[in-house]
C-alpha cells in the first residue's frame, strides 16, 4: 500500500533520506514536497507522534535535515528548505489518519473518475481493509486508499474546537494568557 506522505519519485527520493533522520528524533513525517522551478523549496511536514509541533521543534527538525540533505545533496541547484506543522487543516497522507480524524469534514480526490467524479467532500467514517470510508449526501462510500492522489480536513468550527482543547489538555495553550473578549453584547449590558 502507498502512501501520500511523498508522491513524486524526487518527494519519494528525499523521503527516504529525511525519514530516518525526522523519526530518530522522535518526530513523523506527514508529508514531503519539491516545489518550485528556478528557485525551489522543499516543503516538510512534520509532527510529534500525539500531533503537536512548535516552532523549536520546527528549527531542530530544519537544523538535523538541513545538516543531513548538505551532506547526501539530492537536490540540483539552489533550494530553500521549509519544515511546519501539518496545520489545523492538515493533510491527510497516511491510512491511519483517516482513522484518528473520523468524524471530521475531509475533501478527498481521486486519479480516476469514480462515478463520474474525483473530488468528495463530507465526514470521514474511519477505514475498513484498504478502503478509506467517507460519508457524502449519498450516503457512506468507500474509496481505495491507493487511487487517493490528495486528502485534507477541512477546517470546521469543530475541528478548530478540538485542536484547541486538545493543545490546552497538552498544557501548550492557557487561557489566563489570553485577555478576556468583550463582545458588543457584552459592551450593551454593561450600559
Amino acid at each position: 500500500m502507498s502512501d501520500l506522505v511523498a508522491t513524486a519519485a524526487i518527494d519519494r527520493r528525499l523521503a527516504g533520506i529525511v525519514q530516518p533522520v525526522i523519526e530518530d528524533m522522535g518526530f513523523e513525517l506527514v508529508r514531503v514536497r519539491l516545489m518550485g522551478g528556478e528557485e525551489k523549496t522543499l516543503q516538510l511536514m512534520v509532527q510529534k507522534p500525539d500531533g503537536s509541533m512548535e516552532i523549536e521543534d520546527c528549527a531542530k527538525v530544519s537544523t538535523e535535515v538541513g545538516a543531513t540533505l548538505d551532506v547526501e545533496d539530492p537536490i540540483d541547484g539552489l533550494y530553500s528548505l521549509e519544515v511546519s506543522s501539518p496545520g489545523i487543516d492538515r493533510p491527510l497522507t497516511r491510512m491511519k489518519d483517516f482513522e484518528l480524524w473520523h468524524g471530521y469534514e475531509a475533501k478527498l480526490e481521486t486519479a480516476e473518475l469514480i462515478d463520474g467524479r474525483r473530488r468528495f467532500k463530507g465526514k470521514l467514517a474511519g477505514t475498513e481493509d484498504d478502503e478509506v470510508l467517507i460519508t457524502i449526501s449519498e450516503g457512506t462510500i468507500g474509496l481505495k486508499f491507493d487511487w487517493l492522489v490528495d486528502a485534507k480536513l477541512v477546517l470546521t468550527d469543530e475541528l478548530i474546537a478540538e485542536m484547541l482543547k486538545q493543545r490546552k489538555a497538552a498544557g501548550i495553550v492557557n487561557e489566563d494568557d489570553f485577555d478576556e473578549i468583550k463582545t458588543e453584547t457584552d459592551a450593551s449590558k454593561e450600559q
